[in-house]
C-alpha cells in the first residue's frame, strides 16, 4: 500500500526540490574554487554568493506559500524543518568558499574534495527525495543511504583534522580547520534534512 498524504498543490514541493538543487550547484561551483588559484576565486566565489541568495529566496517562497496555501504538500512544521536545514546547509558551502578565499588557500587536502563528493551526493539524492515527498514509498532508503553518507563524512573529517594537526603550523592549520568545520556542518545539515524526511514516513505509516 503506497504512503501518500492527502492531494495537495504541488507547488511546495518544488520549491523545496530547487532548494536542494541549489547545493547541487554549489558544491560544482566549490569543486572549481578548489581547483583553481587563489587569484582566480574572486568570480566563482560570486556566484556561490548567487546561489545562496536563490537559496534564500525559495525559502521565504516557502514561508510564504505556507501562509497564503489552504492545502500544502506536508503538514507546515515539516515544510519549514525540510526548508531550514536545506537554507542553512547552502549558507554554510557559501561560508566555505567565501573562507576559501579570503584565506587565499590552494591545493588544499584531498579530504577536501572527499567531503565535497559526500555533499554532491548527499545534495543529488535530496534533490530526487523532494519530488517524491508526496509518495513516501522507497524514501525510506534514501534517509539510510543519507545517514551513511554523514557518518563517512564524519570519519573523514577526523581523519582530516588529525593530518592537520600532524602536518601544518598552526596558522595555517587554523585557516584549513575552519573549511573543514564548514564542510561537515553541511553533511550534517543534509543528514537532518533526512532525518526529517523519516519523521515524515514514520508518522505517516
Amino acid at each position: 500500500m503506497k504512503l501518500r498524504l492527502f492531494p495537495q498543490e504541488p507547488a511546495g514541493l518544488n520549491l523545496l526540490t530547487q532548494m536542494a538543487q541549489q547545493i547541487v550547484l554549489a558544491s560544482g561551483t566549490l569543486a572549481e574554487i578548489l581547483g583553481l588559484p587563489a587569484a582566480e576565486h574572486e568570480k566563482l566565489v560570486e556566484d556561490m554568493h548567487n546561489h545562496e541568495a536563490r537559496s534564500a529566496e525559495l525559502h521565504f517562497a516557502i514561508l510564504t506559500h505556507m501562509r497564503t496555501s489552504f492545502v500544502n504538500p506536508l503538514p507546515r512544521e515539516d515544510m519549514y524543518a525540510l526548508s531550514r536545514y536545506l537554507n542553512e546547509a547552502m549558507e554554510k558551502m557559501d561560508a566555505a568558499a567565501e573562507l576559501v578565499a579570503l584565506y587565499k588557500l590552494e591545493r588544499l587536502p584531498k579530504r577536501a574534495a572527499e567531503q565535497l563528493e559526500i555533499i554532491s551526493r548527499q545534495a543529488e539524492l535530496t534533490v530526487d527525495a523532494m519530488r517524491r515527498l508526496d509518495n513516501l514509498d522507497d524514501l525510506e532508503d534514501y534517509w539510510i543511504e543519507i545517514l551513511r553518507l554523514a557518518k563517512r563524512a564524519e570519519r573523514t573529517h577526523r581523519v582530516w583534522v588529525a593530518d592537520m594537526i600532524g602536518d601544518m603550523k598552526w596558522a595555517q592549520y587554523s585557516r584549513h580547520r575552519d573549511i573543514a568545520n564548514q564542510l561537515v556542518e553541511v553533511t550534517k545539515d543534509m543528514r537532518r534534512v533526512a532525518t526529517q524526511v523519516g519523521s515524515i514516513i514514520v508518522k505517516e505509516s
